[in-house]
């Protein structure tokens, strides 16, 4: 017996109290790749996350998880906590 499992996908621009926060560690985040001369492809291969990861974050279109601010902090090979080094 095979159970088929139907996922709706969801795609919602973040609309929250922290978007400006949000909208921020993108644009940091942003600085960050291009400083290591790294394409957004590049780096989600890197972080072995979706290609099209690393845009949303970087256009405040999804609240990351911590899960992923980790794999991108060891891709870009810096401490996590460099990825809140920002003014909001």
């Amino acid at each position: 017996m095979f159970i088929i499992l139907i996922v709706k996908a969801e795609f919602r621009f973040v609309k929250s109290k922290d978007h400006k926060y949000i909208k921020a560690f993108g644009k940091h985040l942003r600085k960050l790749r291009k400083e290591n001369n790294l394409s957004q492809e590049d780096l989600a291969n890197d972080a072995d996350i979706p290609i099209n990861q690393i845009g949303r974050i970087e256009r405040a279109e999804i609240n990351t998880t911590l899960s992923t601010m980790r794999a991108i902090s060891k891709a870009l090979n810096i401490h996590i906590t460099e990825l809140f080094d920002f003014d909001k």
